[in-house]
């Protein structure tokens, strides 16, 4: 995997983690929390993504389609895995 994909990744995980804070208030685990879940989400996301396509998410270059999959890959990833710790912190605080 190329390190500019991993770190473009790695920071729409951050951000779709935050996002995904935003919207689910009542599952959020405070902005701290939310960006570590989504980077690690935002690094899982793209692993699973290039493992299901077996090709590196986008290609691995700079042009628009690659930075675009890696964001959208990092970023619902982040997300996704906020959304499970959020719940799965619900579930065992109730």
């Amino acid at each position: 995997m190329d390190i500019i994909a991993l770190v473009i990744q790695l920071v729409a995980g951050a951000v779709g983690g935050n996002v995904a804070g935003g919207l689910l208030k009542n599952l959020s685990l405070g902005t701290l929390g939310n960006s570590i879940v989504g980077i690690l989400g935002g690094g899982l996301g793209g692993q699973i993504l290039s493992m299901v396509l077996g090709v590196s998410a986008g290609g691995g270059g700079l042009d628009i389609a690659s930075i675009l999959s890696n964001v959208a890959s990092g970023g619902v990833g982040g997300g996704v895995l906020m959304l499970v710790i959020g719940l799965i912190r619900q579930a065992i605080g109730k």
